[in-house]
């Protein structure tokens, strides 16, 4: 566990919280970094997929684990993308904070450095993940807190969180399993719920 020494600030729907103020009075935190850039109207496939999968939250509730999504979008946009999906969980707004950045899931090397999935940008280069060296990234990063001091316990990244999606779970079972095949980015070939044609 790593003791935090900056303080972070949201706006939620009904103004400014802070990072405190997300565990909602319960010890644990989990946080899911969703890709939605300040200039974007709607939010990455990928993470709209991982999305539809949110459990009901009471049962982390009753396990002292509160959850909140986190983007970079101003809440306003965040808002409107939330209910054209039809989703309750609740989602802030990190506009303006360097949350994103000192989580490693939003990459300007003019604010901080460059890491993704705990690799430098020299490694992710050298290996060829030239997609998550600059822009939005997704992420699950956990919190733990005693009074005052707040902790970061664990972050996953890329296909790290994956055990959140049942789709996958369900399509393992079958003969033709994922169908990922030609996909450049694996968990791409997704859309939004309400732009699939059901035929």
């Amino acid at each position: 566990m790593v003791q935090l020494d900056k303080k972070y600030t949201f706006e939620g729907p009904s103004g400014e919280v802070t990072l405190l103020d997300l565990f909602d009075g319960r010890k644990q935190l989990l946080v899911y970094h969703f890709m939605l850039d300040p200039g974007w109207e709607v939010g990455c496939s990928s993470c709209s997929l991982i999305a539809d999968h949110f459990p009901n939250l009471s049962h982390l509730r009753s396990r002292e684990t509160s959850f909140v999504v986190v983007s970079r979008a101003p809440i306003e946009k965040i808002e409107a993308f939330k209910k054209r999906m039809g989703w309750t969980f609740p989602w802030v707004s990190s506009f303006g904070s360097d949350f994103n950045y000192d989580f490693h899931v939003t990459q300007d090397e003019n604010v901080a450095p460059v890491e993704y999935n705990y690799q430098d940008k020299a490694t992710l280069l050298k290996e060829g993940k030239t997609m998550f060296v600059k822009g939005e990234l997704p992420g699950l990063s956990v919190f733990y807190h005693e009074g005052q001091d707040i902790f970061h316990t664990y972050s996953t990244y890329a296909r790290g969180f994956e055990g959140l999606i049942t789709t996958y779970t369900m399509l393992d079972k079958t003969p033709l399993g994922r169908q990922e095949e030609g996909l450049a980015i694996k968990m791409m070939g997704w859309r939004l719920h309400d732009q699939y044609d059901e035929k």
